[in-house]
């Protein structure tokens, strides 16, 4: 009997992009299952999963299975063979990597699959935010064309400063980009502050009320990272007052829900967190996790372990 491979998917098929690929990237070497069962999955004798080695999954698993919180984690060890869970996507703060850890199974991600797609959806939040261009469009599709639209208020990208904060996967920066040594130092010199950092204990909710009002009067900010590392409260609080000129968004500490103040603001551009979404990050991304599952099958290690079960570092949990 050949391992088995799970497919944690909300439909059968779940893999869309590289359809073709993936018929032949297991024949031979496991069984591939999708998960076709709503309540608890069984691993045990006879079950449907039986024999199974490694999962697949990506957010939308946890419409059908929850978070992979502690215990799931603990549920799996106990009851399965599963050893490797590859994530397809680049972001894994709804698995609980310690618990992992602790079981001694291991988590791969997708780091830098859809780096073009998030650069330029934090492009066009930028662009956006500092012309209104999102005011603008929806004006003009409401019979309004420009009315309510002052270009007196909006801003040219030239001579501003623009702070990252984080690298997300990209390994270097231009020579002409500067760095500072603090958060507080950033939020100082930055007209525009874009977050690239991923979702764990020290950084969930590292842009709060401080580092807000140290950003420069009527600034930008900007998240395609994860909502939960800016303190919402704090962040509206600034739009309501103005020190805030308006957020860029696309993420949210409750997706899919959206705080619907967040609504009141014409100048702010939201979107439902499709930055990183493309068909060319898609495809890179399944066949990136799919890689790291086969890698696994056939040498009992993949490639992509996330960085907290490479070094050690115990500092990634679910969130």
């Amino acid at each position: 009997m050949l391992p088995r491979v799970l497919l944690c998917g909300r439909f059968p098929g779940e893999i869309e992009y590289v359809q073709d690929e993936f018929k032949g990237m297991f024949n031979g070497i496991a069984e591939v299952v999708d998960l076709v069962l709503i309540s608890s999955p069984q691993f045990g004798p006879g079950g449907p999963y039986e024999g199974t080695i490694a999962l697949y999954r990506r957010n939308t698993s946890s419409e059908v299975l929850g978070k992979f919180d502690a215990p799931l984690i603990h549920a799996l060890a106990d009851t399965s063979m599963v050893r490797w869970i590859a994530q397809s996507g680049g972001g894994y703060d709804e698995i609980d990597v310690q618990a992992c850890k602790e079981r001694g199974i291991s988590v791969s991600n997708t780091p830098g699959a859809n780096e073009d797609a998030t650069a330029t959806a934090t492009l066009y939040l930028m662009l956006s935010c500092l012309r209104h261009f999102s005011m603008a469009e929806r004006s003009l599709r409401s019979g309004t064309w420009k009315t309510p639209y002052n270009a007196a208020q909006t801003h040219d990208v030239t001579g501003r400063t623009l702070g990252i904060l984080g690298l997300g996967g990209i390994e270097s920066v231009p020579d002409w980009c500067e760095y500072v040594s603090s958060v507080e130092e950033l939020c100082k010199q930055a007209d525009i502050l874009s977050l690239h950092v991923p979702l764990n204990q020290s950084t969930a909710g590292m842009i709060g009320e401080k580092e807000i009002r140290t950003l420069r009067r009527n600034s930008v900010l900007l998240n395609t990272s994860r909502g939960r590392i800016v303190d919402q409260e704090a962040m509206v609080r600034a739009l309501e007052d103005g020190h805030l000129s308006s957020v860029g968004l696309d993420v949210y500490p409750d997706e899919p829900r959206v705080d619907p103040r967040l609504l009141t603001f014409p100048r702010c551009t939201l979107l439902p967190h499709i930055g990183g979404e493309s068909a060319e990050s898609w495809r890179v991304r399944e066949l990136q996790a799919l890689g790291n599952l086969r890698a696994f099958v056939l040498g009992g290690v993949g490639q992509d372990i996330v960085p907290e079960l490479k070094t050690g570092i115990d500092n990634s949990t679910t969130l």
